[in-house]
């Protein structure tokens, strides 16, 4: 008998560790790096397990799709492609500027059975992309965050996002995938489809209750204001409530950042930071290595510069197979308030993120959880893949493309 337990209670804990729940973070790591946490699943798994789960629909909003055969993303395509196979209707709509660097993929999926691929001209409407990285499940759950719907983003870029299921919650998403439908339309007429958006100005709140996490209030978020029905729910709003809120401490990870905008200075997020630090506020911010070049860098500069606040970049080294394009890079985007509550989301901060492009988030209130995902940051943080900002460096960019 004592041997049975001594078996029995490792499984015991791996399915308690791995159980699934309405809430779940889900992380990509790069390939050969120490970022890895073994009580937080990786993406392909959950990818999978969700996508083969599908009884009757699949809504993806995608920034772009990228495919490179025998990689991360096959066995995803082939789930995906299964379910169409048995009768799952299959909608994707992804960007139309990404599409013409990334064309294949969709076109692929545009002509089996049961898919249908819409390209989204955003940008002739609001002047920005569909950034949004996300699908819904049977309109009952919900996969969101910084993981696009590439190869690489399940390899080779770290990455943070959530599976959530909730008919509530994911009612107000399922909203936002339908008006994108309906203006990626070929004869799509914008105009009405704007005009009948019909703004409330209630807050959409959801409460739910995992086994793992307890109680969490969840307040999803959109951007931008011009194609959301709950504009109190915007990115941006939400965020500077979370700054202007913070007593002791907030923590940020994002690909970038830049105070900087086509219509000029944008200071809305940068001021909000200040004037945490300036409370008294401890801010700390982990930014890719993507941001070496003029004048970002010296605006960057001058916040880590700012007393409280101390920013670091991030380098991942390249893979032992050799440069990769597009990848080994930091890419999360999230924000730790307090150790209390988190954004989880699919902007990087800039204005055009916010205020032309799709993008979705949420806002987690749950301590346990927010203290996970701060751990996650200060395990980033603690790494030696971050270094802090030197004010005195002359930086050089770095190459990212392929």
């Amino acid at each position: 008998m004592k041997r049975f337990f001594m078996f029995i209670l490792p499984l015991l804990a791996v399915a308690l560790l791995f159980g699934k729940g309405p809430i779940e973070l889900v992380e990509s790591i790069p390939v050969e790096t120490t970022l890895d946490n073994e009580d937080i699943r990786n993406t392909p798994e959950v990818w999978l397990e969700m996508i083969n789960g599908a009884k009757r629909t699949l809504d993806f909003g995608e920034f772009y799709i990228s495919h490179k055969d025998g990689e991360a993303l096959t066995p995803v395509l082939e789930a995906v492609t299964a379910a169409a196979d048995r009768g799952v209707q299959v909608r994707f709509v992804i960007d139309g500027s990404m599409y013409k660097t990334y064309p294949e993929t969709a076109d692929k999926l545009n002509e089996y059975p049961n898919i249908e691929v819409r390209v989204y001209d955003l940008n002739g409407i609001t002047g920005g992309v569909l950034h949004a990285k996300y699908f819904i499940v049977d309109e009952r759950e919900i996969f969101l965050g910084s993981q696009n719907f590439d190869w690489r983003a399940l390899k080779h870029i770290h990455e943070l996002g959530l599976r959530i299921e909730d008919k509530s919650l994911v009612k107000f998403y399922k909203q936002l995938f339908d008006l994108d439908w309906a203006l990626s339309a070929e004869d799509a007429d914008t105009d009405a489809i704007l005009g009948c958006i019909r703004s409330d100005e209630n807050l959409y709140r959801v409460s739910i209750t995992d086994k793992g996490y307890g109680k969490s209030t969840l307040l999803p978020t959109a951007s931008n204001p011009r194609i959301i029905y709950y504009p109190a729910n915007g990115d941006e709003i939400q965020l500077l409530n979370l700054i202007d809120h913070a007593e002791e401490s907030i923590r940020i990870q994002l690909l970038s950042y830049s105070p900087l905008s086509r219509d000029g200075l944008y200071e809305q997020l940068d001021f909000a930071l200040r004037r945490a630090a300036a409370r008294g506020v401890n801010i700390e911010m982990i930014l890719s290595d993507w941001n070496f070049h003029s004048p970002r860098i010296e605006y960057i500069k001058s916040l880590h510069a700012v007393p409280n606040i101390t920013v670091k970049f991030s380098t991942i080294p390249e893979a032992s197979e050799g440069y990769i394009g597009y990848a080994r890079v930091e890419h999360c985007k999230f924000m730790v308030i307090d150790n209390s509550v988190f954004w989880l989301g699919t902007s990087n901060w800039s204005k055009s993120y916010f205020h032309h492009g799709r993008n979705l988030g949420i806002v987690v209130k749950n301590n346990k959880m927010a203290k996970r995902v701060s751990d996650i940051f200060l395990k980033s943080w603690d790494s030696g893949y971050c270094s802090p900002v030197e004010l005195g460096k002359n930086y050089e960019a770095k190459r990212t493309a392929e």
